[in-house]
């Protein structure tokens, strides 16, 4: 085994990245009061989810006890998380 180290050659200037917005997450967490069909609904029409993601993420709540059922700005979801508190739904922005 050779004991040289590796060459590194420079190919012109190299852009670093140095403002990364993260994205926010809504996540919705289980209770016992709402039912599968009201999350359900609550999803599709407020999160814009299709039928199968919005049961897809019902059942991931109900067996994990938390989902995240949409990533974005805090702008954007600010006003999503409110209606879904605002549809009794138990969620939050992180």
């Amino acid at each position: 085994m050779s004991s040289e180290k590796p060459q590194i050659e420079k190919q012109g200037d190299v852009k670093v990245l140095t403002d990364v917005q993260r994205e926010h997450e809504i996540i919705l967490y289980n209770d016992d009061v709402n039912t599968f069909d009201h999350v359900i609904k609550s999803l599709v029409a407020l999160c814009g989810h299709t039928y199968e993601q919005a049961e897809q993420c019902a059942y991931i709540v109900h067996f994990s006890g938390k989902c995240i059922v949409k990533t974005g700005s805090l702008k954007k979801l600010e006003p999503i998380c409110a209606k879904l508190l605002d549809a009794n739904l138990s969620a939050e922005i992180h």
